[in-house]
């Protein structure tokens, strides 16, 4: 019994997570604001790493200075998804590639949420009153994402062209 399962195939879900999801860091940059009378800081994110850090983990001060912070917030993941392959290949196709990530402020300051790759989800969250940053994607990435994308596009079939008949005077007749 032992034998036969260790021939057994891994999982597809297990196969999939791993080719599909790569592990990220968001790092957000507060500024002080000195001449503002309405807020005394402003938040952004400012790019993603590899997520280095223990599962669990809170977020990370990597710099610090007068005018700035600048906080790792791991745990955070790019997944790739099939009906997304099309958002894929416009974001790694564009002149500056992103990755979008959608942050919201808590008490304790702006904590990132979630992160995506494609472009038409990234246009869909800027879209609402969600506050959204594009920050450059990673170089290495790019690989990863084309491969995926390339394997699950199918773009749509071309429709013929339908030309006027007889059969359309109702619809398409002229205005008299």
């Amino acid at each position: 019994m032992a034998h036969l399962e260790a021939h057994n195939p891994p999982r597809m879900e297990e196969t999939d997570a791993k080719l599909t999801c790569w592990p990220i860091a968001v790092v957000m940059d507060c500024a002080a604001l000195a001449n503002n009378r309405w807020q005394s800081v402003q938040w952004q994110a400012s790019g993603v790493m590899n997520d280095i850090y223990p599962s669990g983990s809170a977020e990370q001060v990597v710099a610090r200075d007068e005018q700035r912070t600048r906080t790792a917030h791991p745990g955070l993941s790019i997944r790739l998804f099939r009906d997304e392959a099309e958002g894929y290949l416009y974001n790694i196709t564009a002149p500056e590639p992103k990755v979008f990530v959608l942050w919201r402020m808590h008490e304790s300051g702006a904590k990132p949420e979630r992160v995506t790759v494609s472009y038409h989800e990234g246009a869909r969250w800027m879209d609402t009153d969600e506050k959204v940053d594009g920050v450059p994607l990673p170089a290495e990435m790019i690989p990863w994402i084309r491969a995926f994308a390339e394997q699950h596009y199918k773009p749509e079939p071309k429709k013929q062209k339908r030309y006027a008949s007889n059969k359309d005077k109702g619809r398409m007749g002229r205005m008299d």
